[in-house]
C-alpha cells in the first residue's frame, strides 16, 4: 500500500499523530468461557498489535477475519463517550476442533449456539488504560425490539438471559441489547470462540497461572494441585470453563478468567513477543482465524491502536464484573436469572462512558469488626520477617502470628541490618502491590516501600511500634458489590 501523508496532530486534540484511516472504517469515537476464554484471546490482538509491527504484516491477517454486520440498521443508539469501547463475545464454536482433542478436553455435545462470555473492553482516549467488565451469562436483561435472526418477523422487547439475545437475534441484537441495559456505546464487535483460545495459548508458549489449593472439575477435566502451572490450550481451556469448582460456580470462574487474561496480556508483553514479527504473525494469525468482526475493524484498526497502545503493561489494565444486585431472580419461561444492582452497575458504566478508571467506583475499606476485609487472601501472600529493633525474639513472634493469621510466612525470621527501625516497614515488588496492601492491614501502623524486582515474596521489617499482627480474611464480594482487580498481580504472591 503507498503510503499516505500523516494528520496533523492538532486533528485530534491531545493525542499522538496517527496514520489517516480509510473512509470506508468507521472512525474511533471520541475519545479521551466460557467467558473471559474467547474475549482473553481477542484482546491479546489489540495488545499484540502494539509491537508496532509494520502494515505489510498486519495488513495480510485482514483477510483471515470473517465479517459481520453487528450494527445493521441500529437506531437510537446511546451518545458516544470518550475513549473506545469493544464488545468482546465468546461462543463455544469448536468446529475444528479435533475428535481426540474433544474427548480429551471434555468438549464433546453440541453447542448452544449463544455466548456465555460477554464482555465490554474499553480502551482509553489517551491508550494508556483498558477496563474490562463483565457480563455475567445469566443475566437478567429486557431485548429492545427487533427482528427475529432466522426468520425475519418482528420481536417486542422482553425479558431474556444476556446470553440468549445471540441465539434469538445474532451478533446485533446482542449488541442492541448490551447498549440497551448500559447505555455505553458499542464501537467494535469481535467474537471468538474455542479454536482461536487453544491455538494462541499455544503459539504464546503456554500462560503461568497459580493456584493456592487444588482445582478439581469432574465436568470439564480440570485437576491441578496447589503451585504454579503453565497451561497450555486445552488445560487452559479447561481452567477458564471450570464453573463447578466453587460454591458460587459461574460468578467464581468469571474470577479466575480475569486473572487468565491479565496472565495472557503479562505473556504476551513481557516475553519479547511483540518485538518478534514472526511470533507476531503466528499468534495474530491463530487469533484471527476463528474471529469474527463488524466491518470497521481492519487492519487500520489495529494498527491505530497498536501504535498508540505501545505502553500499554498489564498494570495499566483493570477487571471487575457488573454489581450482582439479586441471585436467583426467577422469572416465568427463562428461570433462574441474576439481576444487576441498579445503583451500583450505573457508576460502573458511567465511568465507562466518561473514560475515568473503574477503581474510583470501588474504595478498599476495612470491614469492621474484629477480622478486616482484604483484597487478596492471606493465604495468597508470601512473607519473610525481619528483626528491624534489639528485642530478641520479636521476628519469630511476628513470624508465628502472621502464620496463624493464613499469612504464607517462610518460618525463617532473620536480623535486619538496622535494629533502630522506628516503624515497621513493608517492603514489595510494585507488580504485587494489592498483597502489600492487604499485608499492611494486619500490620497497623506499617509503612509501605515500593522495591522494583524484589519478587512475589514481601518483606517485613518489624519496627519499634510494632503492637500486634491483626486478623484478615480475602474479600468476597457480597450481593451487591463488585471487585475491581488490577492487571500486575496475575501470581500467586
Amino acid at each position: 500500500m503507498p503510503p499516505t501523508p500523516p494528520r496533523s496532530p492538532a486533528s485530534r486534540p491531545g493525542r499522538r499523530p496517527q496514520p489517516p484511516r480509510r473512509a470506508a472504517r468507521s472512525p474511533v469515537r471520541r475519545r479521551r468461557p466460557r467467558w473471559a476464554v474467547r474475549a482473553a484471546t481477542t484482546l491479546s490482538v489489540v495488545v499484540l498489535a502494539s509491537a508496532g509491527i509494520g502494515h505489510s504484516v498486519v495488513s495480510s491477517l485482514d483477510a483471515n477475519i470473517v465479517r459481520v454486520d453487528a450494527f445493521k440498521d441500529m437506531k437510537n443508539r446511546p451518545r458516544a463517550g470518550h475513549g473506545m469501547n469493544v464488545l468482546l463475545v465468546g461462543t463455544d464454536g469448536r468446529d475444528r476442533i479435533t475428535q481426540a482433542e474433544r474427548r480429551r478436553y471434555r468438549l464433546g455435545g453440541a453447542p448452544c449456539h449463544c455466548t456465555d462470555t460477554i464482555m465490554i473492553v474499553h480502551i482509553s482516549e489517551d491508550r494508556e488504560r483498558a477496563s474490562v467488565v463483565s457480563l455475567p451469562r445469566d443475566s437478567y436483561a429486557e431485548t429492545p425490539p427487533h427482528l427475529d435472526r432466522y426468520s425475519g418477523h418482528p420481536h417486542h422487547g422482553h425479558p431474556i438471559k444476556i446470553n440468549a439475545a445471540y441465539a434469538e437475534g445474532g451478533p446485533q441484537l446482542t449488541v442492541k441489547t448490551v447498549e440497551h441495559m448500559t447505555r455505553v456505546k458499542i464501537d467494535h464487535y469481535l467474537e471468538v470462540d474455542f479454536t482461536s483460545f487453544m491455538r494462541t495459548v499455544d503459539v504464546l508458549g503456554g500462560v503461568k497461572v497459580c493456584t493456592a489449593r487444588p482445582l478439581k472439575d469432574s465436568y470439564t477435566g480440570l485437576d491441578l494441585p496447589p503451585g504454579t502451572h503453565t497451561l497450555k490450550g486445552g488445560t487452559a481451556l479447561q481452567y477458564v470453563r471450570s464453573r463447578h469448582i466453587d460454591a458460587d460456580s459461574d460468578l467464581g470462574r468469571m474470577k479466575r478468567q480475569q486473572r487468565f487474561l491479565a496472565a495472557l496480556v503479562d505473556r504476551a508483553t513481557s516475553s519479547g513477543l511483540l518485538l518478534n514479527p514472526l511470533k507476531f504473525r503466528d499468534v495474530t494469525r491463530a487469533v484471527l482465524g476463528s474471529v469474527r468482526a463488524d466491518r470497521g475493524f481492519g487492519t487500520e484498526e489495529l494498527l491505530d491502536l497498536g501504535r498508540a497502545m505501545r505502553t500499554f503493561s498489564p498494570s495499566s489494565s483493570e477487571f471487575t464484573t457488573v454489581p450482582i444486585g439479586q441471585m436467583g431472580h426467577v422469572v416465568k419461561g427463562i428461570g433462574s436469572t441474576l439481576k444487576w444492582d441498579p445503583v451500583k452497575s450505573e457508576r460502573i458504566f458511567r465511568l465507562l462512558r466518561e473514560d475515568k478508571p473503574l477503581a474510583t467506583a470501588v474504595p478498599a475499606e476495612a470491614a469492621p469488626g474484629p477480622v478486616a476485609s482484604v483484597e487478596v487472601p492471606p493465604q495468597q501472600i508470601r512473607v519473610q520477617v525481619e528483626n528491624g529493633t534489639p528485642t530478641v525474639g520479636l521476628a519469630k513472634r511476628v513470624d508465628r502470628a502472621l502464620a496463624a493469621t493464613g499469612f504464607r510466612a517462610t518460618g525463617r525470621p532473620t536480623p535486619a541490618a538496622d535494629r533502630s527501625t522506628p516503624r515497621t516497614v513493608i517492603s514489595y515488588d510494585p507488580r504485587w502491590d494489592r498483597s502489600a496492601r492487604s499485608l499492611s492491614t494486619a500490620l497497623p501502623g506499617s509503612t509501605l516501600r515500593a522495591v522494583p524486582g524484589l519478587g512475589p515474596t514481601l518483606k517485613v521489617t518489624v519496627g519499634e511500634n510494632f503492637q500486634e499482627v491483626r486478623k484478615v480474611r480475602g474479600e468476597t464480594p457480597a450481593v451487591g458489590e463488585s471487585r475491581v482487580v488490577r492487571g500486575n498481580e496475575v501470581d500467586c504472591s
